[in-house]
């Protein structure tokens, strides 16, 4: 698989959005507003041309399949199993955004990050498509 992959974890209110190299590199992340979804992927896909797009199988998922279908009809859609990439993404937000002060001494798998993390969700979908 050649080209940088674009990866989806849909919600209700906001959508994660993330886009890799072929190495599984991220380009991008951001959380976008599920209402403006459509227009994100357009611009994300003039701006990186991925051919496929990984999607959580999660929250909303089949009419956010329909979305991206018809918003970008010649991508192939892959839905795949959002197992655990919840606590995936806390994990990378730490390694991101490695915690300080008393938060340090705390075990990060009982921090909870102070942002959304729907963006780094999408990241690692796309990460586990590229790196399978």
């Amino acid at each position: 698989m050649k080209g940088p992959v674009a990866g989806l974890d849909p919600g209700r209110d906001k959508c994660g959005l993330a886009v890799v190299d072929a190495g599984g590199s991220c380009l991008l992340h951001q959380v976008v507003p599920a209402a403006e979804l459509e227009r994100h992927l357009k611009e994300l896909y003039s701006g990186y041309g991925f051919r496929v797009l990984v999607m959580g199988n999660g929250t909303t998922s089949k009419k956010a399949a329909l979305r991206v279908r018809a918003a970008l009809p010649d991508v192939e859609l892959v839905v795949a199993d959002e197992y655990r990439t919840t606590d995936a993404a806390r994990e990378e937000y730490w390694r991101i955004h490695p915690p300080s002060g008393w938060r340090r001494l705390v075990p990060r798998g009982m921090l909870v990050p102070p942002e959304p993390v729907d963006d780094l969700a999408a990241l690692i979908l796309a990460r586990r498509y590229v790196l399978q």
